[in-house]
Order: C-alpha cells, then sequence, then structure tokens
C-alpha cells in the first residue's frame, strides 16, 4: 500500500532553471543549401513556467557564433566573389512549448510520463556583431524538442529551433545580386540544436492552484 501511494506524493513545481549547450548552423548568402556545413557553439541559460503538464513558456538568453563561406556553395556570386564571414550573437527569445505528452510526475490515474516531445513557437530579438558592425533583429525561433525527467526535480533536454531573422545582416552580407530585402523577404536563418539541465523550484499549492 505505501508503495502503491508514492506517485501520488510527487511534489509539483512551477518553474525551472537551467544552463544549455549546443552547435549552431546558418543560411544565408554564404551558404544556401547545407545548414550545418560550417557548425559553431552556442551557450546560454533558460527560464521556464509550467502552466500544466502540456502547456509551458520559456525565456531563453544564448551567446552564439555562426559562420559562413561560399567558396565551395553551388552558387555564383557577382563578379566571382568569395563571401567569408564569423558572427557572434545575443539571441532573446520568449517561447511558448506544448507537450505531446502530460509531463511530470504524479497521479497513475493522470497518465503522466517522465518523457514527452514537444514543439516550440514565439517571438525573440537578436544583437549581431559581423566585421566590425552591429546589427539587430525581431525573430521567429520555431522547433521541436524531448523533455526527459532524470529526478524528481531535475530534468534533462534536447531543442532544436530554426530562427528567421527579418534584417537580412546577421552575416555581414545583404542584397548580393541588388534585389533589395524587405522585413519579409531575405535569406538569413539560424540554428540552435541544444542540450539543457534544468532544476525545478517554486512549489505549486494543488488546493489553491488545480492543475490536471
Amino acid at each position: 500500500m505505501f508503495l502503491a501511494v508514492l506517485p501520488a506524493m510527487a511534489q509539483q513545481y512551477k518553474y525551472e532553471a537551467g544552463p544549455s549547450l549546443g552547435m549552431t548552423g546558418y543560411l544565408g548568402e554564404a551558404n544556401n543549401g547545407q545548414l550545418f556545413k560550417h557548425p559553431s557553439f552556442t551557450i546560454g541559460g533558460f527560464f521556464r513556467y509550467t502552466h500544466n503538464s502540456r502547456w509551458a513558456f520559456k525565456a531563453n538568453l544564448n551567446y552564439a557564433n555562426i559562420r559562413g563561406d561560399s567558396m565551395y556553395d553551388e552558387s555564383w556570386y557577382p563578379e566571382g566573389a568569395n563571401h567569408k564571414f564569423s558572427s557572434s550573437l545575443i539571441d532573446l527569445g520568449l517561447t511558448a512549448e506544448f507537450n505531446f505528452l502530460n509531463f511530470g510526475r504524479g497521479p497513475a490515474y493522470k497518465k503522466y510520463k517522465p518523457i514527452s516531445p514537444y514543439m516550440v513557437a514565439g517571438i525573440g530579438f537578436v544583437f549581431a556583431i559581423c566585421n566590425g558592425h552591429n546589427h539587430a533583429s525581431f525573430t521567429i525561433p520555431l522547433g521541436i524538442g524531448v523533455k526527459y525527467k532524470f529526478k524528481d526535480r531535475l530534468n534533462l533536454g534536447f531543442e532544436f529551433t530554426m530562427r528567421k531573422e527579418f534584417n537580412d545582416r546577421i552575416d555581414g552580407l545583404s542584397d548580393l545580386y541588388d534585389i533589395k530585402h524587405s522585413f519579409a523577404k531575405n535569406t538569413d536563418w539560424y540554428s540552435f540544436a541544444q542540450f539543457s539541465v534544468s532544476y525545478e523550484f517554486g512549489k505549486r499549492c494543488i488546493k489553491c492552484n488545480y492543475i490536471e
């Protein structure tokens, strides 16, 4: 009987925070085909609010580097020029996450799962430093991920996101074919493939904050 009630005694928490580390990719004027042709790194941290077992909301801050080199690209550039760059990024995002399964621990009848895939979407902002020039832009992060509850208050995760930016200058290149870019018409995307670990805190009061 004691073992049977252990899942019902699992405490639930509203918040979690932790670090992340991963790899970046880039698509743009200096690379229009292979996302991870010139990979680099990203490091950051995040804060997540768990609304319920299906929905969560996250704020994240990342420092990243993206690189590109058109030397072996199949595209032809004006006057046969070669474009090579390295940009440092400060990336800020606010995203919503939808878990495909009831993620967490709790009573058996609620069918909680210690692992769940999820999808993520939101809004963001990026500040880029490339070749001595600074550029800022709004972004739209879109992606998928998976969470695993390693222990009651310790979670592991992996997330892959593509970030569409609207300045077209994070690589220091723009309008190479004399086709003027606009807010919605440009070529620059960058991606994060990140591993994370997080710790939960802020006990949820079940009686006054009912949650299924």
